[in-house]
């Protein structure tokens, strides 16, 4: 039967479907990272991003289609996780806004709305990589789109949706070399293919098992190789413009009678001027920031739609220049509440009890406990930053994979807060202790982001799978040293991998070498290695902690 318009009850079910066909395949998609550090968690940070978009859309009931999309936007927002969830929750932010005031969608509006989605997706992303979620995407929407033209029949159009993205999905290797070196797909793609089929197949009536989902073999994934990670294209550096440029514009009704505001048509006028580009709104104002070249230009533009309230402007590359290095240990602040608002707040991911003490030893004001294999939600760093009870907060990540939660926590929370990107713990260590009471949020950004290339970061861990990479054979079990993520050496001891990795990283450069060991680690062990340290390297500076991780044995600090 032909379905010419869905309302919002029926895309509830849609939505209820995709979230439950992604979830039966969740740990397929994350065996689809066949990295051997037990860290392939796309699959769980995009099923726990989408459960708690259909959460929130199962708890409002309205047939109205913008209501439902509006909901599991917000949804999808507050829940996501990992640089694949927040991906997702852009997805379906741009597609919501696009059907915002329509209780019910034609195909054609339907296909329009995935498309939208696809172009807030990429503005998310500072450096967008095809052969990722975001192509998959992309490719899809615009078959859609053109299915569209063509016939008038939603279902129709959601069929060329999936069977796009499937042949998108089969095509990212050939975008991604190391995809195609490792032979399989990428796994954002496969989790956003997986919610398309689950909504396709609610539209007609069908249930999904879980061998219809396209997925590559086992076989295929075990005798796979990996060189690099996939998702490590996620990152915010190289700074082109010289004003970082924040305000607000509170609307004025008389200049909008003539020139009606559209968030989306704002924000790409606004892009021409700059990178770093941010723009929230509601019915009454505006807020941008934006790194630019001419910060008077784009304070003009604001003004077409009101008067601008709340004007910063700092010339970026100045404060780079007057860069004073300082390595200043703060007081542990307590991140109970407090009723007066304290100046400055730091919010840090780590896991482990120990590591946690010793980042508030430092100057930690909130710990989020996750890493790894268990990325925060953009809600939980939301909840951290407000423990924090302060004004002004930094946030450092100490894992890639949360880095883009951490900025799109930033963007909602109530304080002003800046990310520093830490991706590692020895970075997040490195970085706290260049930050400053006494200097200003921008200056402690730019500080505490520099302190991050002041350290090498060692890691030893347990291989899951038997692989080779670059020439190093890896059997399931064996433990691996990686330095600055990349795998150097395999040893069935593992102490003897510790000190293996510690003699390749520990340099005539080097002056201090801290140890963390964790729950896998006795404290023997760690006695050996840093009395390893104090023989062989006789002018590096020991200092050990137990810092109790799971997952990594060692984690090893050298500066």
């Amino acid at each position: 039967m032909s379905i010419i318009s869905l309302d919002g009850k029926r895309f509830a079910g849609m939505v209820q479907a995709g979230a439950a066909h992604l979830a039966e395949h969740a740990e397929m998609v994350n065996a689809l990272n066949v990295f051997p550090v037990p860290d392939g968690d796309t699959g769980t940070n995009m099923n726990l991003s989408m459960t708690s978009g259909a959460k929130e859309v199962q708890q409002q009931s309205t047939g109205h289609f913008g209501q439902t999309a509006a909901a599991l936007s917000k949804g999808l927002l507050m829940g996501a996780r990992g640089n694949s969830g927040v991906i997702l929750s852009q997805l379906f932010r741009g597609f919501s806004k696009a059907v915002e005031d329509k209780s019910e969608v034609s195909a054609k509006e339907l296909a329009q709305a995935f498309e939208s989605g696809v172009e807030t997706a990429y503005k998310a992303v500072m450096k967008p990589v095809e052969g990722t979620i975001l192509t998959v995407a992309k490719e899809a929407a615009k078959k859609a789109v053109a299915a569209s033209k063509n016939r008038g029949d939603v279902t129709s159009v959601l069929e060329a949706l999936v069977e796009e993205a499937q042949n998108s999905l089969a095509r990212t290797p050939e975008h991604l070399p190391v995809l195609k070196e490792v032979g399989v797909v990428d796994s954002g793609g496969q989790g956003l293919l997986l919610i398309y089929e689950g909504f396709l197949a609610d539209l007609k009536g069908e249930k999904l098992s879980k061998a219809s989902a396209t997925t590559p073999t086992m076989d295929e994934l075990v005798n796979a190789q990996h060189h690099q990670s996939v998702h490590g294209f996620m990152n915010t550096e190289d700074i082109e413009f010289g004003y970082c440029t924040e305000f607000m514009v509170r609307f004025d009704e008389e200049k909008l009678k003539d020139q009606p505001f559209s968030e989306e048509v704002f924000r790409m006028d606004l892009s021409r001027y700059g990178d770093s580009l941010l723009v929230i709104s509601d019915e009454e104002i505006a807020k941008v920031h934006i790194h630019s070249e001419q910060p008077g230009e784009v304070l003009t533009y604001g003004q077409r739609y009101g008067s601008l309230i709340n004007m910063k402007i700092e010339n970026m590359r100045q404060q780079h220049s007057n860069l004073v290095d300082k390595a200043t240990q703060s007081s542990a602040v307590s991140a109970a509440p407090q009723k007066e608002k304290q100046e400055f707040g730091i919010v840090t991911v780590c896991m482990g009890e120990g590591v946690a003490k010793l980042f508030k030893s430092i100057g930690a004001s909130s710990i989020i406990e996750g890493g790894q294999t268990m990325n925060p939600s953009t809600e939980d760093i939301v909840k951290a930053i407000e423990q924090t009870n302060a004004k002004k907060v930094i946030v450092l990540p100490n894992n890639k994979n949360i880095i883009m939660a951490a900025e799109q926590a930033a963007e909602v929370a109530d304080a002003e807060v800046k990310v520093v990107p830490s991706k590692t713990i020895p970075q997040g260590m490195s970085s706290l202790l260049a930050y400053n009471p006494e200097a200003s949020l921008e200056d402690n950004e730019s500080a505490m982001t520099a302190a991050l290339a002041h350290v090498k970061t060692g890691q030893v861990t347990f291989a899951v799978r038997d692989t080779n990479i670059d020439g190093v054979d890896i059997a399931k079990g064996d433990f691996m040293g990686i330095a600055d993520g990349k795998i150097l050496l395999t040893n069935k001891d593992q102490v003897q991998a510790a000190k293996e990795l510690l003699q390749e990283m520990v340099d005539e450069d080097s002056e201090i070498v801290t140890v963390i060991y964790g729950e896998d680690a006795s404290e023997e062990s760690a006695e050996a290695v840093s009395q390893f340290i104090e023989e062989q390297f006789e002018d590096v500076e020991v200092e050990v902690y137990e810092g109790q991780q799971p997952l990594y044995p060692f984690i090893f600090a050298v500066e």
